[in-house]
């Protein structure tokens, strides 16, 4: 049987780089995003591919996405909890609570709302099960500075994590989570400039290929269902992260 998978944030960056590489290993993907023609970019006219254009933060929008997926399909094997957004450097006082919304109404709200519509179809499936995996980062460990409302979701989603690991356990439903630190996408590209670190300085950061993520998201998908990556740590070998840096 053809498996499923539905990759929130699906229109660019560790998204479509993951789409694209499950799609190449036979799998039905469905491209959740805001922009339908990003969406279909990613898609690439890929029979596979499932375009469902949706704001992850409404909670109907998301809803009717995985029933769409569900009702073309018949079920769903594997969700990417992907979507995330982020704002500028600041600390706490200069941060707008406008700019703290947002960033939690995409990386937490939005994340919760994935899941729970994911959760929902798997439990009810025959057979019943399915894997949720999510998109954390090293900054779920450690924070980078000037980066309060980014680094207070990641730690979220580790609870998300952790949470629906045991709750899916009645279910055949798993969780784990991916925290990736310095893959190259247009929201990384700074990285190669310059960012701010921990002494106050700035300081050009090692960087690796996007493609990495995608395989290591590919293997925990295709763990069987005995098994299970709790938590892995995808990132730019030398980056400044472990010890001193």
């Amino acid at each position: 049987m053809t498996q499923t998978i539905l990759i929130t944030g699906a229109s660019s960056g560790i998204g479509r780089i993951t789409a694209r590489l499950f799609l190449e290993n036979g799998w039905r993907v469905g491209l959740l995003g805001r922009r339908q023609d990003a969406l279909e970019d990613t898609a690439q006219g890929h029979a596979d591919a499932l375009i469902l254009p949706c704001d992850i933060t409404d909670p109907k929008a998301v809803e009717q996405s995985f029933v769409t997926l569900a009702r073309d399909w018949g079920r769903l094997d594997v969700l990417f909890n992907n979507a995330g957004n982020n704002v500028a450097s600041r600390t706490i006082d200069e941060i707008s609570v406008e700019d703290w919304q947002s960033v939690c109404s995409v990386n937490i709200t939005g994340a919760f709302l994935a899941a729970r519509a994911a959760f929902a179809i798997m439990r009810q499936q025959s057979p019943q099960g399915g894997r949720i995996i999510n998109n954390g980062s090293v900054s779920a460990h450690v924070p980078r500075p000037g980066s309060v409302p980014y680094t207070m979701s990641k730690h979220a989603i580790t609870g998300l994590t952790r949470t629906l690991s045991l709750d899916g356990r009645p279910f055949g439903i798993s969780c784990g989570q991916i925290d990736i630190g310095n893959a190259l996408t247009d929201m990384a590209e700074k990285m190669t400039r310059g960012v701010p670190q921990a002494n106050g300085t700035n300081a050009v950061e090692p960087v690796m290929d996007v493609a990495h993520v995608a395989s290591t998201v590919l293997h925990m998908a295709t763990l069987p269902p005995e098994a299970n990556v709790q938590f892995v740590t995808v990132m730019a070998s030398a980056m400044p992260y472990i010890g001193r840096g």
